[in-house]
């Protein structure tokens, strides 16, 4: 009987002090049971309190000072063109129009989730399409129905940009049709951002495919590494193969569940935030204004002064041709990844 109550007043005691460091803000460790009383979480679990603070173990916790408030998917989309500039095929060998929809699909499951995990943020969509068949548009606007957040569709209207874009590229060569619909897509993404969004904005093209928990490590990434490093950043989805094709000194960084590296070379599939996009406007606007050789050679130029990480393994794929260094990223089952999203 004296055990019992030994016991019983030890569990009241464990439960007051448990409570006394919620309060304060503390965690409690039970390292015997791989348990945290304070948030009645296993240590597998996701410990981190968004815009608050980023816990890892044994490193132990980062508080939040660069919190996450809004994000905005701005999704460009051509089911007409298959290839920008090339002939080859794509990876798994279907029309274009099947890569937007399996895109669009795994980005509404993701940020579906993200919705889920991170209530006080607000999230939204804006399709800017050009030139896709009815059927197809038809298609993307059942999808957005799906969704649980705020959605939109624009028709790009490339004679609002064509007199702004130089028709000799740095090649000396005639810049095609496709890139210069390409250029106003970019551009007019860019004056959305600048207009419409108030924090973070992801621009992505309609051929990449993501994990389901692709935006939640993104965000929770982007508060705890900008916090660390006091700057804003730019987030790469892929872990493109050319990245093993260098070998060359970088940084890495660790976010939620990835490891994240600093790289100078991205396409034009990027997450980052609307200071970044000011900052340096006149870079961003460039590549909509002349086309480039690499076409991305301002986002590169951006990266020797910013950080801009991809993520170790990746969090998205590129559905271009399967030789492409800017494709298949390594040791990830992406044949799961695009089957999971077949039932959009």
């Amino acid at each position: 009987m004296k055990k019992q109550k030994q016991t019983a007043k030890s569990s009241f005691f464990k439960k007051i002090f448990i409570k006394i460091c919620r309060m304060c803000g503390y965690e409690i460790i039970d390292q015997s049971n791989f348990y945290v009383p304070t948030q009645e979480k296993s240590l597998n679990d996701n410990l981190n309190i968004q815009g608050v603070k980023s816990i890892n173990l044994p490193l132990g916790e980062t508080k939040v000072s660069r919190k996450v408030n809004s994000l905005t998917v701005i999704f460009r989309s051509c089911t007409n063109v298959n290839m920008l500039t090339q002939n080859k095929k794509r990876l798994f060998n279907q029309n274009k129009s099947e890569y937007t929809f399996r895109s669009l699909n795994s980005i509404i499951i993701s940020l579906n989730q993200a919705k889920i995990s991170f209530p006080k943020i607000e999230f939204n969509i804006i399709i800017i399409d050009h030139n896709s068949k009815k059927e197809d548009l038809d298609q993307i606007k059942k999808q957005l129905n799906k969704s649980n957040f705020e959605n939109s569709i624009i028709s790009l209207n490339v004679d609002e940009f064509n007199k702004n874009i130089k028709k000799i590229n740095a090649k000396n060569e005639n810049v095609t049709e496709n890139q210069i619909s390409n250029m106003a897509n970019i551009h007019k993404s860019l004056l959305i951002a600048e207009n419409q969004c108030n924090d973070l904005i992801y621009f992505v093209e309609d051929d990449y495919l993501h994990k389901q928990d692709a935006l939640n490590e993104m965000i929770l990434a982007y508060e705890r590494i900008s916090s660390q490093i006091n700057k804003e950043l730019i987030l790469c989805p892929a872990d493109y193969p050319f990245l093993y094709t260098k070998i060359e000194p970088t940084n890495i960084f660790l976010g939620s569940n990835k490891h994240w590296r600093r790289i100078d070379e991205t396409l034009c599939t990027f997450f980052t935030s609307k200071i970044m996009l000011k900052k340096h406007w006149d870079k961003f606007v460039s590549m909509c204004q002349f086309e480039h050789y690499p076409f991305e050679q301002p986002l590169h130029d951006i990266y020797k002064l910013e950080y801009c990480l991809s993520p170790i393994p990746s969090l998205a794929i590129h559905c271009t041709n399967i030789n492409s260094i800017f494709g298949l990223s390594p040791n990830v089952d992406w044949m799961k990844i695009w089957e999971e999203n077949k039932s959009y």
